[in-house]
């Protein structure tokens, strides 16, 4: 595989029953050599009330749940790449994803 692109979503779970934020997401993952690199695209511009609210969130953490199409999920750290609506996700690392065991999705 040389890249994936499809719809997905972003969320930041509190607690394993309380979601406080979920954008709709556009991800692409590329690969070259053994590397890759996964990105986002917002779906929508963020509105001034949504746009605090991510930031808030991002203060908080910056670990959200991406979600895709067929139910499953992977923890992902997010940073903005400096264009709006643009992100750039990585997996979380062993640690983070034990640490923040209670940020994951109820069904997990």
């Amino acid at each position: 595989m040389d890249s994936y692109e499809d719809a997905a979503t972003l969320d930041w779970w509190a607690d394993r029953s309380t979601c406080l934020g979920r954008l709709g997401v556009q991800v692409a993952v590329r690969t070259v050599g053994n590397n890759w690199t996964s990105e986002a695209t917002l779906e929508s511009p963020l509105a001034s009330e949504h746009r605090e609210s991510f930031d808030f969130l991002m203060r908080l953490d910056p670990h959200f749940t991406l979600r895709f199409d067929d139910a499953s999920t992977l923890l992902v750290k997010v940073v903005e790449a400096g264009v709006e609506g643009r992100l750039i996700l990585t997996a979380a690392e062993a640690g983070i994803a034990e640490s923040t065991g209670t940020r994951h999705p109820p069904h997990e």
